[in-house]
């Protein structure tokens, strides 16, 4: 592979955000016919190396090759002159429209455009790489993975030989992700580049060839993924040595009791659709319950109806004060739940879009939890600015300072900011979703740490999860759903992900009391 012409070929690329320089000097070599893993902590250049490739960003130095050819990526209409596609966490395509409609859009046929035509051509590309797709589907009507498949033939169609996915098996069930993976080895087969970025070792071990790790906007180095080790990897990217066992204690039993208690909870949102169809379940004291599903299987609206944050339509959620003393959550004001314990830490795709300002400085943003609590209508800037400082210090947020708008940081530290501050609150129900979307391994494990702390604490904890080697090795008890039904409940000592995976599809499943 030394002696084979580089693909894409970036030389001393430099890029800075106002004073903040997420790439200093960086150097990448992507080949035909392999699969590249690149790695690294949050902040460390990855997506902004990527964006520059795609168009989005242009470097403020440094220089690009596609093929041993200087080129000048200055939009994404060049990058896809270039054949180069990258399939972004965050799908661009048009709900109403079906998969050959989005496949197709802005794309310049010769002559009069044929849709039938397209079709056929959409089916070679599936036939080829193993894709499939229905192109008359709507977009609505699609699983997550079903969209995520429909980007990567879009890209294919317009002619893409080198292919970029970004967190690409963030939402996905295991069964999922081995479908995905067959397809990019079949890529790889054909010759084309793959590029992912992942924050998942065991799936870098699985698909990559090559594997690439950045530390602070600049290079490490590379290793050849079978000579390696997720340990070796993991301490490249932190450059130090850290430890890869998620702790499970065993429930604190003098805590034991039932904290939440949710009887045939129904939910339906605007459009009158039902998220949530006769859910019963029983969160405890003392314990990390998961909640495993397919994104959009009523995970979101579980929490926030705990919360006081979504309309029931019927139901009950009990909050038990004492064993013998429950108190009905639905119908209560969201500020009176909050202030009996119950905190809802939800990490939602739009980071800044739930629970943070991202015009304000981190201190600002620990005081929106704080702010009612003064004796005069003047707010307390002292506390929120000492927690502040305590969150960027033990979670590492990489910022310039407290006062930075949290807005101009990475989406991994945004992450931390909202995760510390609500396990900061003291609750007695801590309510997690998505807490280590998108974090790096170190981060991720700062995480866990604080789950179980809280967890030895006697706080009843709901942890969200999409990563399920995570769920069965951190929970206590999986309650899995499946278009808004429990399909079970299982013991996570007792399981594992592919019998969760497929409880996720209404093909198996379980109780453990």
């Amino acid at each position: 592979m030394a002696q084979q012409q580089p693909a894409i070929r970036m030389r001393n690329i430099c890029k800075s955000f106002g004073s903040v320089q997420a790439n200093h000097n960086m150097n990448l070599d992507v080949y035909r016919g392999e699969i590249l893993a690149l790695l690294g902590e949050n902040g460390s250049g990855k997506t902004t190396l990527m964006n520059m490739l795609s168009g989005i960003y242009y470097p403020d130095s440094g220089t690009i090759e596609i093929d041993g050819k200087r080129v000048n990526i200055s939009s994404p209409k060049d990058s896809f002159d270039y054949g180069i596609g990258m399939i972004h966490q965050h799908f661009k395509l048009v709900n109403v429209f079906t998969a050959a409609e989005n496949i197709v859009l802005g794309v310049k046929e010769k002559g009069k455009f044929n849709i039938d035509a397209a079709v056929e051509r959409i089916k070679e590309i599936c036939d080829t790489y193993g894709f499939d797709v229905d192109p008359y589907q709507k977009i609505y009507d699609m699983s997550v993975s079903q969209k995520q498949t429909v980007e990567i033939v879009k890209q294919l169609y317009r002619g893409a030989e080198i292919l970029i996915l970004d967190e690409p098996t963030a939402v996905l069930t295991p069964q999922e992700t081995d479908k995905l993976f067959a397809v990019l080895r079949n890529m790889r087969a054909n010759n084309k580049a793959v590029v992912i970025i992942t924050h998942k070792l065991n799936e870098v071990e699985n698909i990559s060839d090559r594997v690439v790790v950045l530390r602070k906007g600049e290079y490490v180095g590379e290793m050849i993924t079978s000579e390696t080790t997720q340990q070796e990897m993991t301490n490249m990217m932190v450059g130090r040595q850290i430890s890869l066992n998620i702790e499970r204690p065993d429930p604190e039993m003098k805590y034991r009791m039932k904290r939440i208690v949710v009887k045939n909870l129904t939910v339906k949102n605007r459009e009158g659709v039902t998220k949530l169809d006769d859910v019963s379940f029983d969160a405890w004291t003392g314990e990390i319950l998961g909640i495993a599903g397919i994104s959009g299987s009523g995970q979101k609206e579980l929490l926030e109806a705990i919360a006081g944050l979504q309309p029931v339509e019927s139901g009950s959620i009990e909050y038990m004060v004492d064993v013998d003393e429950p108190v009905q959550l639905i119908g209560m004001d969201p500020v009176k739940i909050a202030d009996m314990g119950v905190a809802l830490s939800f990490v939602p795709e739009d980071r800044l879009g739930m629970g943070l300002v991202g015009s304000m400085g981190v201190t600002d943003n620990m005081m929106l939890r704080s702010f009612r609590n003064g004796p005069t209508p003047f707010t307390d800037r002292k506390d929120p600015k000492h927690l502040a400082e305590v969150v960027v210090d033990e979670l590492e947020v990489d910022t310039p300072g407290i006062a930075t708008p949290v807005r101009r940081l990475s989406g991994g530290n945004v992450q931390k900011v909202l995760v510390g501050r609500e396990i900061a609150s003291a609750p007695t129900v801590l309510l997690s979703a998505y807490a280590v979307r998108g974090l790096d391994v170190n981060s991720s494990y700062l995480i866990y740490d604080l789950l179980n702390m809280q967890k030895g604490n006697g706080v009843a904890v709901v942890y969200v999860g999409e990563d399920l080697d995570v769920l069965v090795e951190l929970c206590d008890r999986i309650l899995v759903l499946c278009g808004g039904k429990v399909s079970g409940i299982v013991d996570g000592r007792k399981t594992d992900k592919n019998e969760v995976g497929l409880m996720m599809t209404k093909l198996g499943g379980g109780e453990a009391q």
